[in-house]
């Protein structure tokens, strides 16, 4: 049996050792699993989304939040509306611009660059408002142990696009530099800041390089160490986090920060495939997001393929596994979300048919704080929770003997509920040719497809739709034909 191994669209074709195509699956141990297509499970904003954020709070109950370039909205659980809870005259998001969320306490922050920080109590039904303090603008928000810190920011004394600058701690509203712990560090030799991460530490990602700050308490307050002086971050909405561990696009492909290590994910794999694809034009269309469930990390990005510079492809990276996939899905953003729970009556605001809800009754997108991988499509919240996408997978290229053969049967080996799966032969005579693929065979009764492909260099396609969950490979028959 030849099985699906990983994704690998940088190897030649010939004898590649992984598949040369996987579209529209996540990669698995043993092959690829489906990828499920989006269902709208919000009613629409005004304005394309720019950002989302899921909260809890004191007592666990749970929140959605949603931006736009105009308005921000909290997920309405009666009737699955966003219900505007702007301030007054609303926002001024740019183009370039977008929503960043982090929750301090019961206190949602959020920052577009353009305007004042905005903060609401989690689950609230107050408005915004602009955060106390006289905080700085900024393009990136998180918070840091008992502190808010922002990023590239726009300060008193104007844009600093490579400054940190923190609050007080125990205190988001605490913004006099020098009182109660709060400060700031001016990164000089690094560029811009492209992103920032919180948790125990800080990581703070830059065009030209990535720090950490430590908290260490007066006078420094921060220590600073330089991670990184000769990678960072090129695109500022490539910056994935789960716990420590960090993702980002830097000019040559994609890395993987893990503690100290800076290791290159994308290096003879992915990265050429993804330059080639990427319509670097549109760079600040790009979204990235951890769907931990999956233990996948997924890149939106606009295609070259994309004709007004909007996202239409995935990048998928299984960070347990090392192994990249692909999906042909449009969307504006990314973002891991929990849901604040449904009614029956509230369904009935996202579909008038049980047919055409995005998820079964009885999956848990419906309960409250349980969570979903979420994209943001048609200024909608939507959930990757519908109808499994169409599936293409092709082995690597191979030679049967010495000269050319045929191959006349595949046995595809997918397991489901009721999956429909296609063969095609990918042959060529010489390995300059172009790749000609036979005409798709279907499954008889006896679990074989019937082909027919002569040539020297073959490869095997399956095609696969309906209720299916793993493909694990292909066994071929073939024999050697001659020279000619």
């Amino acid at each position: 049996m030849i099985n699906f191994q990983e994704w690998l669209p940088d190897q030649p074709a010939f004898e590649n050792a992984g598949a040369t195509e996987a579209k529209n699956v996540i990669p698995a141990q043993k092959g690829y699993t489906s990828f499920q297509d989006l269902g709208a499970v919000s009613g629409a904003t005004t304005n394309d989304i720019r950002g989302m954020f899921a909260a809890k709070d004191d007592d666990g109950s749970a929140s959605l939040y949603v931006g736009d370039q105009a308005k921000l909205y909290l997920f309405n659980t009666p009737d699955s509306s966003l219900t505007d809870k702007s301030k007054s005259g609303g926002y001024s998001t740019t183009s370039d611009d977008r929503w960043n969320f982090t929750q301090f306490g019961e206190t949602i922050l959020a920052t577009n660059f353009d305007d004042t920080i905005q903060s609401a109590v989690a689950g609230g039904t107050p408005v915004f408002a602009d955060l106390a303090g006289s905080p700085p603008k900024g393009k990136y928000i998180a918070t840091i142990r008992d502190q808010v810190m922002v990023a590239h920011t726009n300060d008193s004394d104007g844009i600093k696009p490579y400054r940190l600058r923190w609050s007080a701690i125990n205190s988001a509203t605490g913004w006099t530099v020098g009182t109660g712990l709060s400060g700031y560090q001016d990164v000089m030799d690094m560029g811009d800041c492209t992103g920032l991460v919180g948790g125990e530490y800080a990581i703070a990602l830059f065009s030209k390089g990535i720090v950490r700050g430590q908290f260490v308490g007066a006078p420094l307050i921060y220590q600073f160490d330089k991670i990184s002086t000769s990678r960072g971050c090129s695109v500022p909405g490539s910056v994935a986090s789960i716990g420590s561990t960090v993702f980002f696009l830097s000019d040559d492909g994609f890395y993987m920060l893990s503690g100290s290590q800076l290791i290159p994910i994308g290096a003879e794999k992915v990265n050429r495939y993804f330059l080639d694809r990427f319509k670097s034009a549109n760079l600040e269309n790009v979204s990235s997001a951890i769907d931990p469930v999956h233990q996948i990390v997924v890149w939106a990005y606009p295609s070259v393929d994309s004709s007004d510079g909007s996202n239409d492809e995935l990048l998928i990276y299984n960070y347990i596994l090392n192994r990249w996939s692909r999906a042909v899905v449009s969307c504006d953003a990314l973002a891991p979300l929990f849901t604040a729970g449904y009614s029956l009556e509230g369904l009935d605001n996202i579909s008038s048919s049980i047919e055409t809800l995005p998820a079964s009754l009885d999956s848990p997108m419906y309960m409250g704080g349980r969570y979903f991988f979420a994209a943001a499509k048609d200024k909608k919240v939507q959930a990757f929770t519908g109808d499994r996408l169409a599936a293409v997978i092709d082995t690597g290229e191979f030679q049967v003997g010495k000269n050319r053969s045929l191959v006349n049967t595949v046995v595809p080996f997918v397991t489901g509920q009721d999956p429909t799966v296609t063969a095609q032969i990918g042959s060529r005579s010489l390995l300059n040719d172009d790749v000609t693929f036979s005409t798709a065979a279907s499954v008889t009764a006896e679990g074989f497809v019937p082909v027919r492909s002569e040539g020297r260099y073959h490869r095997i396609r399956l095609n696969i739709t309906g209720i299916w969950d793993q493909a694990q490979g292909v066994d071929v028959d073939a024999r050697a034909t001659g020279l000619r």
